[in-house]
Formats: structure tokens, sequence, C-alpha cells
């Protein structure tokens, strides 16, 4: 029988076939080199481009910086005129309220009814006087009741005064006086 030796056969195989592994795995690190340079040149051309657009933005809020102060100034003065005007309105308001009260007051006010007094603390307004009975006082109440000028008006109380023959009711009447009329109709 003959005899062959298949060993350096084998052998030969086994180097050829760990040499071919061997060129792939460095095929492998070499595109896997080759992948992450390319990743990280594109990051760095990102980054570059992200750095330019950060200073652009920085060179055109210094270049705009002098109009933001600007518009900072009027937005203040607005704001300070807008203040200014409130404050104008108020006294508007304010100056004709009391005129339009005491008209309210003078239409309201019955035959038979004097007012002696009044006075005003702030929006309360106070009121003293004399008719010749009682339903004139209530007259008087209703009357004030349903003016859009006055809100939570009530009846401090009446004492029966003589003054001679003639028999008077002395009132004292509380109300708070409205700055802007609760009907627009009325307010007229």
């Amino acid at each position: 029988m003959l005899e062959i030796n298949l060993l350096p056969l084998r052998e030969a195989r086994r180097r050829a076939d760990l040499r071919q592994h061997l060129m792939q795995l460095v095929l492998v690190l070499i595109l896997t080199a080759g992948a992450i340079g390319l990743v990280h040149s594109r990051m760095q051309d990102d980054i570059l481009v992200a750095t330019a657009r950060v200073q652009q933005m920085d060179n055109d809020i210094r270049q705009f910086q002098p109009q933001l102060d600007q518009v900072a100034k009027f937005r203040k003065k607005k704001a300070g005129l807008e203040k200014k005007l409130d404050v104008i309105s108020g006294l508007d308001r304010a100056r004709t309220g009391p005129v339009r009260v005491l008209s309210e007051l003078a239409a309201r006010t019955p035959n038979r009814l004097w007012l002696t007094s009044l006075e005003a603390d702030g929006s309360t307004l106070s009121m003293k006087g004399q008719s010749l009975d009682n339903e004139v006082v209530a007259l008087f109440l209703r009357g004030l009741s349903e003016s859009p000028w006055f809100d939570d008006v009530d009846l401090d109380g009446t004492q029966l005064e003589e003054r001679g023959e003639l028999k008077l009711v002395s009132f004292g009447i509380r109300a708070s006086m409205v700055t802007k009329p609760k009907r627009a109709k009325d307010a007229s």
C-alpha cells in the first residue's frame, strides 16, 4: 500500500485560510477606519459651518444692537405715554363725574325735599336734608336707587322736628358714587 503524506497539504490549506481570514480582518479594519474618518470629516465640516453661522449671527446682533436699543427706548416711551394718557382719562372722568352726580341729584330730588348737607369721602356720599313727610324721603331713596350714578343707597335714619307750626322730617342718606354708569341709556 502506498502511503501519502497529506499533512503538508493540510498545513498549506490552513495557512491559506489563515491568510485569507487575516486579509479579511485587515480589510474590515481598513473599511471601518475609513468610515470613521468619513464620519469624523463630516462632523468637522458641520462644526465649522455651525461655528461660522454663530459668528455671523453674533455679527448681525452687534450690527443691529443700536436699532434694538432704540426700539427698547421707544417701547419705554410708549409705556410712559400710555400711562400718562390713562392718568389724563382718569382725571377727565373725575372732572366730569361730580358734575354728573350733582346733575343726577338735582334731577332725582322731588318737590317738598331739601338737601341741607352734602359730603363726599372718596366714593361715599353722605346727604342730610329735610322733607315735609316720610313718603317724599322714600320717593327720593327710590329715585337714587334707580339712578345709574348711585349704588348702595341706604337711609341712615329719620327724625321728626317741629319748627313753629311746621313739622319737618330730617333724614340722613349714604350712597356710593359710580364713576361709570350702570346703564348707558341713563348716563346721557
